[in-house]
């Protein structure tokens, strides 16, 4: 039996968000921008000091990612996920400014599921530990901010059907917590 697949616009995710339940299965295509601990310290700095950000954050998705230097006629290198709960202390503020969609790996707070649910958005997981292949889904790279971070710079990816699993959403629903739940019952 084949599951289905949702495939959606990461510019129409916030929107796609409202019929998306944890658990189901996305693949992505379009704009998405890389950003990991050091890039959102210095974002953060940026919204504090009413400077322009490097792109518009309201119905953006943000990677948690810094993927390797792209190989001789590729795009990008390995781009797996990294740990998102390092930017839990930054994402609800993200989430109020009107971020759509967030991509990493692992659990999120008890603050940032709050800050999804009250802003209608959503988290998405990618399998960590498969780099590579993840970075087969990526079309285009381009560093648009902070390149003295290396790896850590914010870059803009444009994604082309990678696969992902909705881990929270916008009502609340939490494969983590559902997960656990029924292994307990198994």
């Amino acid at each position: 039996m084949v599951e289905d697949v949702i495939e959606i616009n990461a510019q129409r995710l916030k929107e796609a968000a409202k019929t998306l339940r944890a658990g189901d299965k996305v693949l992505l295509s379009g704009i998405v921008y890389t950003s990991r601990d050091a890039a959102h310290k210095r974002i953060m700095n940026m919204i504090e000091n009413g400077e322009k950000l490097p792109y518009d954050i309201k119905d953006a998705v943000i990677y948690y990612a810094g993927p390797t230097p792209a190989p001789q006629g590729k795009p990008i290198g390995s781009c797996g996920p990294t740990t998102s709960g390092r930017m839990d202390k930054y994402a609800p503020k993200l989430l109020d400014m009107g971020l759509g969609g967030m991509i990493g790996k692992g659990e999120r707070s008890e603050e940032v599921m709050e800050a999804i649910k009250r802003n209608g958005s959503i988290y998405l997981c990618a399998v960590g530990g498969a780099g590579a292949l993840a970075g087969r889904c990526i079309t285009q790279c381009e560093v648009i901010a902070f390149e003295d971070l290396g790896c850590e710079s914010v870059k803009r990816l444009r994604f082309e059907k990678f696969p992902l699993v909705v881990a929270c959403d916008s009502f609340g629903g939490d494969i983590f917590t559902s997960g656990r739940e029924k292994y307990r019952q198994a």
